[in-house]
């Protein structure tokens, strides 16, 4: 059985994007991978949460991890920091990365130039904590957004370099994985980009969001004045919203508005009003189930140990056996 292995920063609640660019994947794969569902808090560090906010955000993952319909039996769902040997493993990687490779990824450069007052180690090194993650556990199938698919790359480049190095076949490649043709990318509703908390509140719509507050983000998103012409180019911050309606709405309501904004006769008030209901619907399930389990402080702390005690057996095996390949032995 192949291994899966994926994450989610714990940087607050998690959205739409999460849900159908990782979570809903993460629910079909485990009734037939080996799975591994992380909530990545080390890295989640490199932007310096509060001690308080840091704790709030993995107990809120994990909440939505289970929402979801992750099953702690048939995943191992774990806290990062939890297995300190990720932490290992990310020092003897570092030593076989080089600068140059590091500064060309462009997830850092778009980092340094949105904030360059914050440009840390941590930051540079991110795609080695990566490679670490999926490494430790010797991952084959990562599912991960578009936007990752670099640091993917350079994961297989960090284990067949350690590989060369030290005349070994151990580290396997990993590749991304979806069960659709393409690696999910969900908009957000500021107009532009992909959805995402950096880019603040109202671009994202959480799946703990109630109703009534979807339904208001919904409404303000970024539109235009509509179209002038017979099937004319839809702009970015018009294209984004058909995108999520073709992700939470049926074929017949996207065609339907698709032809209405094709013959110049759409009314953004209704489009919004049709996206919203449909967010709505299709996030309840998830949103309720969100409700139960944030009261139940004992089921949560059961699912935390329980994978910490699985994805440290995993771990510890893999760091013996690179201990060993690399010659670090103990002379007593």
């Amino acid at each position: 059985m192949e291994t899966v292995v994926s994450g989610i920063r714990s940087t607050g609640k998690l959205h739409l994007g999460n849900y159908y660019g990782a979570l809903s994947n993460f629910v079909k794969m485990q009734n037939e991978y080996n799975c591994y569902f992380f909530i990545a808090d080390l890295h989640s560090l490199t932007t310096h949460p509060t001690p308080d906010g840091l704790q709030t955000t993995v107990r809120q993952v994990i909440v939505e991890y289970l929402a979801a319909g992750i099953d702690p039996e048939k995943s191992t769902i774990y806290v990062q920091s939890d297995v300190p040997e990720v932490s290992e493993l990310y020092l003897y990687m570092n030593m076989n990365a080089y600068l140059g490779e590091l500064e060309r990824a462009t997830a850092f450069k778009d980092k340094v130039r949105s904030n360059p007052d914050n440009v840390n180690a941590g930051l540079l090194t991110y795609p080695v904590l990566m490679a670490c993650d999926i490494l430790l556990h010797h991952g084959t199938k990562v599912p991960v957004g578009k936007d990752q698919e670099q640091h993917l790359e350079m994961t297989r480049t960090f284990g067949n370099r350690f590989n060369r190095l030290y005349d070994v076949d151990y580290f396997k490649e990993a590749f991304a994985f979806s069960y659709s043709d393409k690696l999910v990318k969900i908009p957000g509703l500021a107009g532009q980009g992909k959805m995402g908390k950096s880019n603040g509140e109202a671009d994202c719509i959480y799946l703990s969001d109630s109703a009534d507050v979807i339904r208001k983000k919904v409404m303000r998103a970024v539109s235009d004045s509509g179209p002038t012409e017979m099937n004319q180019p839809k702009p970015e911050s018009i294209q984004n919203l058909f995108d999520l309606m073709k992700v939470v709405s049926s074929a017949d309501t996207l065609q339907h508005f698709e032809d209405l904004y094709n013959n110049c006769a759409i009314r953004y008030g209704d489009f919004k009003k049709q996206l919203a209901e449909d967010m709505v619907n299709t996030t309840e399930p998830v949103r309720s189930r969100i409700e139960d389990i944030s009261n139940d402080n004992d089921y949560i702390a059961k699912v935390a140990k329980l994978g910490a005690e699985k994805a440290g057996e995993s771990a510890r095996k893999t760091l013996k056996e690179v201990r060993e390949i690399i010659g670090i032995k103990r002379f007593y």
